[in-house]
């Protein structure tokens, strides 16, 4: 198996490692510009098994090059590099997945089913946790009711060792962060998609301690297409990002006060975006590179089967990989994005075309990946009599 993983960052490099770690795999580890390696992957570059190489993506030309004659792309670059990539990996004939996080890309990228059918290869957008893990849990769980009244969705990255005023540590964009904070998001109410305002809605999720209760509040971008798919199948369903008591008070008054705004102002004679500004400040603040994080993951669905009402419930959490020193988030990540693309490679995920991850990810068999790599899923049902 061959493999290209775009971005040497956080994501890419965990990705790389779960790929040389759980498989016989041959990695290339692309970035427009190569840094230091992680620890955890200096071994695998002596013995050969991985090489890096530098390409920027936005060059079409060393971008196809660099992908002739590998089985899948996998990419952990930001998402408004997803349709290019996606495009040229099809133009190449090999499989294709990403991390996702912007609908309106995963749309862009439906376009090339037909040419990705005409190639018989697949691109899987949206394979990271939320959207990615999160969403493939949530479909499992529809498809064991034969009527859905409620799906929803909760995940959060979250410091072990939260401090004050945030409670938060970045465990992977500050920039991304705050475009969920600042987006409207897409639930299902009454079968029907609509917008609702993020960090609103907030409500309590208890988790047992030392994490203990969490608040979750709606963001963007967690439920991928989902509110289109299940439109007038569920009820409800929503995407909830979860943080520690607070946070979304603080949050909230920061945007309304205008600090994450996007549109120029002038601050003696300087043109500055004041989220430009914020992330100036408490990047340096909010940044713990010794930081231990964690992640949080609840999924429930309610419903009936066989006249018989009933409650699945799905549950993660995960801790950062002292051993290795690899985050929780990139775990959760990028070991499901490695996962995604063994499976398009190996057959398991075998419908070509494009389809967002949850469409075409064996459940039990993701699940049970997971396991291997110590994400353990804690799956409860309960029936009424």
């Amino acid at each position: 198996m061959k493999v290209l993983v775009f971005g040497a960052g956080l994501q890419g490099a965990a990705c790389a490692y779960d790929l040389l770690s759980m498989t016989d795999a041959e990695v290339t580890l692309a970035d427009y510009q190569l840094g230091a390696l992680p620890r955890y992957l200096g071994d695998f570059e002596r013995t050969g098994r991985l090489t890096r190489v530098e390409v920027d993506v936005r060059e079409e030309v060393p971008t196809r090059r660099v992908m002739e004659g590998c089985d899948a792309v996998l990419n952990a670059l930001p998402y408004y590099y997803n349709f290019d990539v996606s495009r040229i990996a099809v133009d190449a004939g090999a499989h294709c997945a990403d991390l996702g996080g912007n609908t309106e890309i995963v749309h862009q990228q439906e376009t090339l089913d037909d040419a990705a059918r005409r190639r018989g290869v697949s691109v899987v957008p949206d394979c990271g946790l939320a959207p990615g893990m999160v969403n493939i849990l949530a479909a499992d769980g529809i498809a064991r009711f034969d009527e859905v009244d409620s799906v929803t969705l909760f995940v959060g990255g979250l410091p072990q060792h939260p401090e004050p005023p945030l409670n938060y540590q970045i465990v992977y964009s500050l920039e991304g962060a705050l475009d969920y904070y600042t987006t409207l998001s897409w639930v299902l109410r009454d079968g029907e998609p609509i917008e609702v305002e993020a960090l609103s809605e907030l409500e309590d999720v208890a988790f047992q301690q030392p994490v203990g209760t969490l608040e979750a509040f709606h963001t963007a971008g967690g439920l991928s297409t989902m509110p289109w798919v299940y439109r007038g199948r569920v009820k409800t369903m929503e995407y909830k990002t979860l943080r520690y008591p607070g946070h979304a008070v603080i949050m909230k008054a920061i945007r309304d006060l205008g600090l994450l705004d996007l549109e120029p102002i002038t601050v003696e004679g300087v043109r500055v975006a004041p989220r430009d500004v914020f992330i100036s400040v408490v990047e340096r603040v909010l940044r713990k590179p010794e930081g231990r994080d964690l992640v949080a993951l609840k999924v429930v669905a309610t419903g009936r089967k066989a006249g018989r009402s009933g409650r699945v419930s799905y549950q993660l959490l995960d801790r950062y990989d002292e051993a290795h020193g690899i985050s929780a988030m990139s775990r959760a990540t990028a070991y499901s994005l490695s996962i995604t693309g063994q499976m398009q490679v190996e057959g398991r995920i075998s419908t070509p075309g494009v389809h967002t991850a949850y469409e075409v990810t064996p459940a039990a068999e993701y699940v049970a990946e997971l396991g291997k790599r110590g994400l353990d899923i804690e799956i409860r049902e309960t029936w009424d009599s």
